[in-house]
């Protein structure tokens, strides 16, 4: 009973510890304290490295107080809503004891969260200004580096300096060596060989044959039937080498070191070495990669840039030995750091290494320029091969762009660099090789990513592909919003891509710890009023919308193609509630998307009060043609496929949309009428009382016409004609007799009203030939035309 009661206790005090680690008071309070110690290191600070770790636990304790800031801010509002819930004590009325303590003690503790979270807000913003100066420190410090002058590589006494400090700074090279070997020996004496040895095959066995494994692999599947078809295949196999080619070699020392340090083989002066020695690894393999999947010298046809195959295997010795001086160079500063070498041996190796990176460049420069000029004599020689014509003095060759923006920055730069080295400037020299090369394999590397990221989106929401063909038949979306959605996730693809290039591009100004801050502030989100947009709250709203629209979607073809058609709904009905279900599940889409983001109904009630005036003034027409529609499709005075005639047009009702209807005329063009003019005017629809349509001939004939005959023919033609109904059955009156004319008036009848002009055609023609055979002759309009006589000419007056 006492061990368990021990081992109770024991738990509850960890839980204790636990919980006071974790409580944000607490939390504040720690990252105040690391506030205070690191200005306090910021007095000692010499080196960028070490201005680069304050800068990042400034970062560190700006979101240590964010998150406590994020974790009081519901304690807050919970003791607000409790404060709300007692209510307010009323003038002159005596609050009970119990009830004031409480509201003494609720208050007491709001205050006290108030202030911690002020205080939050206050430790992240000096925290933010903190990591901002020294970011500007830390630019200062690198400015002041690269316009240091030292002694020029061709100085005599510098080379004399240096050969007389070779031997200390061997003998010092020596002492780390041994430190080394000592500190292995020891640890191997204590756990063995067999950790180290393991970590050395795991390191062979990723480095080489399982890297060469998967690259093979990577080949066989870009050229098998299993993959994609279009340009994803080269892409996405350039990515795939890129990956393989970075990874694999950089996790085979990450392997490496971790297994020196399992067993304690690495003694302090060589931790920072140690950990040169993965960054170099990594980044020179990423620089090799990258040239593989790039230019890819044993298969031309993948071969993403427009290269001949002889300057692709020179610039892939080039990528290789660029690699290397970037490896050696990285591990060349860590050593003569932890061996505390003297200033001209520093010296001395930075310049020579400067002078390798303007050699490598210029040798590189030297073959775009031989590809070049072999290719404008290849086109030159094509030209006069051509036979009559005669040739032109320089063929105009197309020369790639960026090769071409390469060729003139790069000499440029060189030229610079080379000047500078020569001058004494070796850090600047040093430093534009450096970043030149880099910053082409991060160029090369981004344009691969960017075609990669857009081919891949392209491919997934290809409406001929499985996954887009998948997504028509789930959400029924047209092939062509379909490419609309890939060219959009194309673009968000290819901005992130484009934003990690800049964070490598700019990570050796010194100034990617301000960048990081500011994407750090821009996640917490943007504050709009008391509303606070946050990209994870966009996100998820985004994603709301999109599920619940989807599922209304599915829904409203189910209900239009499934489930209306076996009702005895007409087809305006059903018409109308599909119309109706759409915009409903756009409503719903829109309002649960404004929740997932946060904005409450009661927030909507305001913006639409705030918007109603700007509908009153501006959007008028829109509203009352909207809630037109609404009455169109709830009350159907009018209905798809009723023949309406409206004004001196009629016509098929096609489509009744919430803001105008389609009318299709005789001519087949479409009439776009608004709602409005169907609910505020007068319509004519001939098919909502009956689908039958009424035929009418009227004309007149001579007084002395043999009307019972008359009537006979005219019957007997409607009887004749298949598209004349029997019942009701076609009628002739006398309309009138007037003026010695006989007013003729009929009517018959057809099966729908689009179908009486066509008829009465026909029955005209029928009718007109009937009663000429009869003899019967039809009135003519009598045209009486009054004529003045013309004045008589006027007689000259006799001369006087």
């Amino acid at each position: 009973m006492m061990c368990a009661w021990l081992g109770l206790a024991t738990g509850a005090w960890a839980q204790a510890s636990d919980d006071a680690a974790t409580d944000p008071v607490t939390q504040l309070a720690q990252a105040d304290k690391d506030l205070k110690a690191i200005r306090a290191s910021l007095e000692d600070a010499e080196t960028r490295d070490t201005l680069k770790t304050l800068s990042d636990r400034a970062l560190e304790v700006q979101r240590e107080a964010d998150a406590a800031q994020t974790a009081l801010q519901p304690r807050l509002e919970q003791l607000e809503f409790r404060i709300s819930q007692l209510g307010a004590v009323a003038d002159g009325e005596v609050e009970a004891r119990e009830l004031a303590q409480q509201r003494k003690t609720l208050n007491q503790e709001r205050a006290d969260i108030a202030g911690a979270i002020a205080r939050a807000k206050l430790l992240s913003v000096d925290a933010k200004q903190l990591s901002t100066d020294i970011e500007k420190m830390r630019a200062s410090q690198l400015s002041e580096e690269l316009v240091r002058k030292v002694s020029s590589p061709l100085s005599p006494s510098l080379w004399r300096q240096f050969a007389s400090d070779v031997p200390t700074d061997l003998q010092r090279l020596v002492i780390l060596y041994r430190q080394g070997e000592s500190a292995l020996r020891e640890a191997v004496r204590k756990h063995g060989w067999s950790t180290p040895l393991t970590g050395a095959a795991l390191a062979l066995l990723m480095f080489f044959p399982l890297r060469l494994w998967l690259r093979a692999l990577g080949r066989r599947l870009a050229a098998s039937e299993r993959a994609p078809e279009g340009r994803l295949r080269r892409s996405g196999l350039a990515v795939w080498l890129m990956a393989v080619g970075t990874l694999l070699p950089g996790f085979a020392g990450v392997v490496l070191i971790g297994s020196l340090e399992a067993i304690g083989a690495i003694p302090p002066r060589l931790e920072t070495t140690a950990f040169n020695f993965q960054v170099a690894t990594f980044v020179a393999a990423f620089m090799a990669a990258v040239s593989a999947a790039v230019l890819m010298p044993k298969r031309p046809s993948w071969r993403l840039l427009t290269l001949d195959d002889d300057l692709a295997w020179r610039l892939r010795k080039y990528a290789w030995c660029a690699a290397a001086l970037t490896w050696m160079s990285i591990m060349l500063v860590a050593l003569n750091k932890a061996a505390r070498t003297g200033q001209v041996t520093t010296v001395a190796v930075d310049g020579l290494m400067a002078l390798t990176y303007m050699a490598l460049i210029v040798a590189i420069l030297v073959s775009l320029a031989r590809m070049h000029r072999r290719q404008a004599e290849e086109a030159q020689a094509k030209l006069e091969a051509q036979g009559d014509q005669p040739a032109k003095p320089k063929a105009n060759t197309r020369r790639s762009g960026w090769i071409v923006l390469a060729r003139v920055a790069g000499n440029l730069v060189v030229t610079a660099a080379v000047i500078a080295s020569l001058l004494g400037y070796l850090n600047l020299a040093m430093f534009v090789g450096q970043q030149l090369i880099w910053g082409a394999v991060v160029l090369m590397a981004t344009s691969v990513l960017l075609k990669f990221v857009n081919d891949l989106a392209i491919w997934l929401l290809s409406p001929e592909g499985r996954i887009g063909q998948t997504v028509v038949l789930t959400t029924g979306l047209s092939a062509a919003r379909m490419e609309q959605g890939g060219v959009l996730l194309s673009a968000l693809l290819r901005i992130g891509v484009v934003m990690m290039a800049v964070v490598l591009l700019t990570g050796a100004f010194g100034n990617t710890n301000a960048l990081l801050g500011g994407l750090d502030t821009l996640s917490k989100g943007i504050t709009i009023g008391t509303t606070t947009l946050r990209p994870r709250d966009v996100l998820n709203a985004v994603l709301a919308f999109v599920v619940v629209w989807a599922v209304m979607q599915a829904f409203q073809r189910w209900l239009s193609d499934t489930y209306l058609p076996k009702t005895e709904l007409d087809a305006g009905a059903r018409n109308s509630i599909s119309t109706v279900t759409r915009y409903l599940g756009i409503i719903a889409a829109v309002l649960w998307g404004l929740t997932a983001l946060g904005i409450g109904f009661e927030k909507l009630a305001l913006v639409v009060s705030a918007l109603s005036v700007g509908i009153g003034f501006g959007l008028q027409a829109i509203t009352q043609n909207f809630v037109s529609g609404l009455i169109l499709l709830a009350e159907r005075p009018v209905k798809i496929g009723d023949w309406v005639k409206l004004g001196d047009q009629e016509g098929d009702i096609r489509r009744i949309n919430v803001r105008s209807t389609e009318i299709q005329v005789g001519d087949r063009s479409t009439l776009i009428v608004p709602n409005s003019e169907l609910i505020t005017k007068t319509v004519r629809n001939m098919t909502m009382g009956s689908v039958q349509g009424r035929i009418q001939i009227q004309f007149s004939v001579p007084l002395d016409t043999d009307v019972v005959t008359l009537r006979q023919i005219m019957l007997d033609t409607f009887a004749q004609h298949v598209a004349v109904l029997d019942e009701p059955a076609p009628s002739v009156f006398i309309d009138s007799i007037n003026n010695g004319q006989i007013a003729i008036n009929s009517f018959a009848y057809t099966s729908g009203p689009r179908a009486v002009y066509g008829v009465r055609s026909d029955l005209y023609f029928t009718l007109l030939q009937q009663f000429a055979a009869a003899g019967i002759a039809l009135s003519s309009p009598t045209d009486i035309h009054l004529v003045r006589d013309p004045a008589p000419p006027r007689e000259p007056d006799p001369p006087q």
